[in-house]
């Protein structure tokens, strides 16, 4: 009889190759429906917004025109909801209902592989999402494309850091009403408070430090200096803000969903 313990498991990459490529299979089964939504809602929300209010704004936004300024906050804030809902809510009910995870773990992966597998995902979709948005807005003049070729880089990295959080919160929650505080104390109240539809230097100065912890700020900023082209040196910190706050709240993710797996 084989020791268990001999087992080898094969390679790391291919490990978390395997989990992502299961995420892949499953969300391109329903390619129209899971894919068209991301090319239609920046439509929707510029025709709605940016349109229907940019003619009122005549002001330059932080030197940008306005339909600007909210264009290049958009990709960011479609990784972040896309990667939320997935890592939360789609966490869950593979987790609680379908028990998809139990099956995965009868395959020669760790508990560790499975979620840093699933935030590598949720990244995945935050690059494909940032990408769709930016595509339509180059379609429609808003952003010239060629400035843009890292903004799918910085989808992905902000879909990790909110995969993250959203893994973390998913450790906790025993109801999937629970995710309504998520949303609507955290998520929600970043699209406002970050950057997005208006300058943070318009908050009052008490708010201004809270606004500068949210992560969505430290995203739109970046994807605001790529789309337009406009870098300078602080956005290292933006930077090393996204990277830091995915690998410290990645990692009591990790440690507590690993136990809630294998209780």
């Amino acid at each position: 009889m084989n020791n268990l313990s001999t087992i080898e498991y094969p390679s790391l990459y291919n490990r978390l190759y395997s989990i992502w490529f299961r995420f892949y299979r499953v969300y391109t089964k329903n390619l129209i429906s899971n894919g068209l939504p991301p090319f239609l809602e920046p439509l929707l929300f510029l025709a709605g917004v940016g349109l229907g209010l940019g003619p009122y704004i005549t002001q330059l936004i932080e030197g940008l025109p306005y339909l600007l300024f909210l264009g290049t906050a958009l990709p960011m804030t479609s990784a972040m909801f896309t990667t939320s809902f997935e890592c939360t809510f789609g966490t869950f009910i593979r987790m609680e209902f379908e028990k998809v995870y139990d099956g995965m773990l009868a395959a020669p992966i760790t508990a560790e592989n499975l979620v840093v597998g699933e935030m590598i995902w949720g990244g995945t979709k935050g690059a494909f999402f940032s990408t769709a948005v930016l595509l339509m807005l180059a379609i429609f003049g808003v952003v010239n494309l060629k400035y843009c070729l890292l903004l799918p880089f910085l989808g992905f990295i902000t879909g990790v850091m909110f995969s993250t959080a959203g893994m973390l919160v998913t450790s906790f929650v025993t109801s999937i009403y629970h995710f309504n505080f998520y949303f609507t104390g955290f998520i929600s109240p970043m699209f406002f408070f970050s950057g997005v539809v208006f300058p943070i230097s318009n908050l009052p100065s008490y708010l201004q430090p809270i606004a500068e912890i949210a992560p969505l700020t430290h995203a739109v900023r970046l994807s605001r200096a790529i789309c337009t082209n406009d870098y300078h040196f602080a956005l290292v910190y933006d930077l090393l803000y996204i990277i830091l706050f995915s690998l410290i709240i990645g990692s009591f993710a990790v440690r507590r969903l690993k136990r809630r797996l294998i209780h």
